[in-house]
């Protein structure tokens, strides 16, 4: 199995910046698009940025130039990195991959998501 563990959320103000992290561990054999995701109270889950095996990245319109994401294949690890941030960022964030695992396939995987708060 493979688990996926985010860190970084947190109360920042606005005009802040954060910096998000997931690792992937587990019975890994190669991990290919991972994704932030995030959720806002009453809202639907939406794509805030991906990045594949290859370091093609996609991002959600809103984040455009405020977010970077970013990997380290090494670490299977995928950052996030918020800078500017409004009081609308405020929302749980996802980690999300699809992963090669020993035994498992290929299968898509969840993080358990970090709360990120922005506010004065």
């Amino acid at each position: 199995q493979v688990q996926l563990v985010e860190s970084g959320g947190g109360l920042v103000q606005p005009g802040g910046s954060l910096r998000l992290s997931c690792a992937a561990s587990g019975s890994i054999f190669s991990i290919y698009a991972m994704r932030w995701y995030r959720q806002a109270p009453g809202e639907q889950r939406e794509l805030v940025a991906g990045i594949t095996n290859v370091g093609t990245t996609n991002y959600g319109d809103s984040m455009k130039g405020r977010f970077t994401v970013s990997r380290d294949n090494a670490k299977n690890t995928v950052y996030l990195q918020m800078n500017n941030l409004k009081p609308e960022d405020t929302a749980v964030y996802y980690c999300n991959a699809d992963v090669q695992s020993t035994g498992w396939g290929l299968r898509n995987y969840w993080g358990q998501g970090t709360q990120v708060t922005v506010s004065s």
